[in-house]
């Protein structure tokens, strides 16, 4: 992972493209490349114009990184694919360590490979330049686990620094003469490049991944650094930063490690770490492929972004205004979005991976349940920052669906493959603000009711908006109804073929929505427990659905990643969504009713916005627009104000508005100039329509003289060269031949006929007849 000079962006390889994204808002774009080959590795130059990735192809690509462009593709000349990349402090050389054991210099002004060092063993998988240009040293780093200096007005390597017993992860340079390289061997070493030689070894006690130098400069007294001299920061196996100094090779500061992580410590090794000047932060990257970042002086966490979520299981929308979204993966933990910014917090309490999540209705508090048999009740503090504030135990298996009152913090209800239905009571002390910020420790909770519910795993439960009853629905076929206050009984839904996936109350009406592995959905009256609807389209499991548009709608998402919107009262689906390339296992709607998020096995979490509202209101400008146009066009026909007039015809999409004004032209005395002079003041793309819209009016006997005086004027004062440039010309003139031919024949006729008429009209005339009774035709 890169980050920018300026800080706002960083850059990391995801399979084939390269994701360019903003660290403020999360938002990213992908320089997408067009061979479908992995980026293998990436760098930017110091001056953040040129960026450079390899992939599997043995294919350098340079790009223009803000406009998504690739402006120069050359073969990397390595035989197999580059391993690592680097640029020299001017921005102008590139050294590229490939899997085949060389190191290529190119210059990146003259295009051109410069240097190819031969002599390493294996991957090389380290390059650096030395950061005096005048000295013109590369350092490297391969298998065999020493660190070659290569002169590069030689070609030669000049000396091997040989102290490592495994891979070399980093390098960094202190000044001109110290360099400062990590292990995964468990040490660092500082070395004197004068004399090449290593000045001290540094046992860290874990496998490093990167030594980042602390700056000279800025007051790092918070992180145990108390004197002058050379200090920095290493992370690796153990997923903490801890800071020494070189000098007495002590450990002068270790980052607190919150307590649920020290069980695990291996899953949470860090990969990456680096400062960032710009933002005075340090950066480090986590084998889960977490970003953080922190405040360099403090160690203070300022922000995560959650890189990969695996298979997301459910989803759904947090905090008082929607600010938030939280997350189960296939996970243990669970991830709080800030939507805004993506910033997010990882939430460690569950023990084995959570199924499902519910979100009581002033989405401070939520509920959470796993495969570890229990339920979590989570609260969100004013700042935002999420904490447990309950946790209940008593299923027999994993806990799979999960409901809360929606009236009142109250009650929760689960259910579970134990094939049981289990209320909850949420006591005062939680959703009291008071007392729930004094919570240190989670409060432990007590099933208050317990019932067998059906014969099968149960896939959902549902509580109904008054809190008098529940819905459940199972792999058994059936969906049934029960009563609140003591879980009894109330009736059974039968009419699904195969399981019931997801129940869900009618916001507005006594309905009950069920779908089904079945391909269906059912509404259901709730007072007589018949099927009043049945919605077929999709062609897979439906495998949740909710009430949209204030409960006139429904949204069901299936198995095969496609949303689908029903109108209740047609009975007909109005839109299929495609977003999704796997099974959509979240789906929940914001409190206000315009915004959907979707959760899907394909790691994917998506946003959808209801935009009904503004293409109306598009439609309805657009229409106003279009009236306003045409009262303006007759007022210009009006005021006799034709070039306007032809703009506006033309610009309106009129063919027949356009002809109209044409004619008017021509009505005028000296018309044909008057129409030559404003068909030229026309622009190329006018003129381009209007050829367009001719081809159309010379198709008509009563049209073509206006058809064919616009064609003369294009043809005088067009060059046949830049009438060749016009879109479509070809079949413009294909069009235009026949039609004339045509007319001109029906002229020729009808001036022969009209001559005809003159010469008996001549004979006719009497040799006696006074001139003045002339009669004229």
């Amino acid at each position: 992972l890169q980050v920018n000079r300026d800080g706002k962006f960083m850059f990391c390889p995801c399979g084939t493209k390269l994701n360019v994204i903003d660290v403020e808002t999360g938002a990213l774009h992908s320089l997408q490349q067009d061979d479908e080959e992995d980026v293998t590795s990436f760098v930017l130059s110091p001056d953040d114009e040129i960026l450079v990735t390899g992939s599997r192809a043995l294919l350098l690509k340079q790009w223009n990184w803000r406009e998504s462009k690739c402006v120069r593709t050359w073969k990397a000349v390595h035989v197999a694919p580059v391993a690592s990349m680097a640029f020299d402090s001017t921005s102008t050389l590139l050294a590229t360590g490939g899997c085949d054991s060389t190191i290529k210099i190119w210059d990146m002004i003259k295009q051109y490979c410069t240097h190819n060092l031969k002599g390493s063993s294996g991957v090389v998988h380290l390059v650096e330049f030395h950061p005096d240009i005048s000295r013109l040293q590369l350092f490297s780093s391969s298998i065999d686990y020493k660190i070659r200096i290569w002169d590069l007005k030689s070609s030669k390597c000049v000396a091997t620094l040989d102290g490592h017993f495994s891979a070399v992860t980093s390098l960094a340079f202190a000044d001109g003469n110290t360099l400062v390289s990590s292990g995964r061997d468990k040490i660092c070493m500082v070395w004197d490049l004068k004399t090449r030689e290593s000045k001290r070894t540094i046992p860290v006690y874990e496998s490093v991944e990167a030594a980042v130098l602390l700056p000279e400069k800025g007051d790092f007294s918070q992180l145990g650094v108390k004197k002058q001299g050379l200090h920095f920061v290493t992370a690796g196996s153990k997923g903490i930063l801890k800071v020494w100094e070189a000098a007495t090779a002590a450990c002068v500061y270790t980052q607190p490690v919150p307590f649920e992580l020290k069980a695990e410590a291996s899953e949470h090794s860090l990969t990456q770490c680096m400062l960032v000047p710009a933002r005075n932060e340090i950066l480090t990257v986590s084998v889960e492929h977490n970003v953080v970042l922190y405040d360099a002086p403090t160690l203070q966490l300022r922000k995560q972004l959650a890189g990969y979520n695996d298979e997301v299981l459910d989803v759904k929308f947090l905090g008082p205004g929607d600010s938030h979204i939280v997350v189960a993966t296939n996970s243990p933990q669970l991830k709080v979005f800030e939507l805004a910014t993506s910033h997010c917090q990882i939430l460690y309490g569950h023990t084995e991976t959570i199924l499902a999540l519910d979100v009581f209705r002033k989405g401070l508090m939520f509920v959470s349940c796993a495969k570890d048999k229990s339920l979590r009740v989570w609260r969100m503090t004013k700042g935002g920052r999420v904490v447990c504030v309950a946790q209940g135990l008593g299923h027999a298996h994993g806990v799979g669906a999960v409901s809360c009152s929606r009236l009142k913090e109250n009650f929760v209800v689960t259910s579970s493959q134990d094939c049981t239905i289990k209320i909850w009571n949420i006591p005062e002390s939680l959703t009291s603000k008071a007392k729930a910020a004094l919570i240190s420790t989670p409060e432990t909770l007590h099933a208050e009711v317990t019932e067998r519910g059906h014969d099968k795993d149960i896939n959902s439960v549902a509580v109904s908006p008054n809190d008098k009853l529940i819905a459940t629905g199972s792999q058994d076929r059936l969906a049934k109804l029960w009563s609140c206050s003591d879980c009894s009984l109330l009736g059974v839904f039968t009419g699904h073929k195969r399981g019931i996936w997801c129940v869900q109350f009618s916001p507005v009406d006594q309905v009950l929505a069920t779908s089904s592995a079945d391909g269906t959905l059912k509404l259901w009256g709730i007072r007589d427990f018949s099927c009043l609807k049945t919605f077929e389209g999709h062609d897979a499991s439906v495998l949740k659905i909710i009430f949209v548009s204030r409960g006139t709608q429904l949204l069901s998402s299936g198995s095969d990643g496609l949303l689908k919107l029903w109108t209740i009262k047609t009975n007909e689906c109005v839109k299929t969504l495609d977003g999704h390339e796997d099974k959509i296992w979240g789906l929940h709607s914001n409190k206000q009713d315009d915004m959907v998020v979707t959760a899907s096995t394909d790691s994917c979490i998506m946003l959808w916005k209801d935009v009904t509202e503004i293409e109306e209101k598009e439609a309805q400008a657009k229409q106003e627009e279009q009236i306003m146009k045409e009262q303006e066009l007759s007022n210009l026909l009006h005021e006799k104000r034709y070039l306007k007039a032809l703009g506006l015809a033309i610009s309106l999409d009129r063919p027949h508005t356009v002809l109209m004004v044409v004619k008017a032209i021509l009505k005028e005395a000296d018309g044909r100039k008057h129409l030559e002079e404003n068909i030229v003041r026309l622009r190329k793309d006018q003129k381009e329509a209007v050829l367009t819209f001719l081809v159309t009016w010379n198709t008509n006997s009563r049209n073509c003289h206006e058809a064919q005086a616009v064609v003369e004027t294009l043809l005088k004062h067009e060059a046949p060269d830049s009438l060749l440039q016009y879109s479509g010309i070809k079949s413009a003139v294909e069009s235009l031949l026949p039609y004339t031919e045509r007319h001109f024949q029906r002229l020729s006729r009808l001036l022969q006929a009209s001559m005809f008429i003159d010469f008996m009209w001549q004979n006719m005339r009497l040799a006696d007849a006074p001139p003045q009774e002339d009669v004229t035709l």
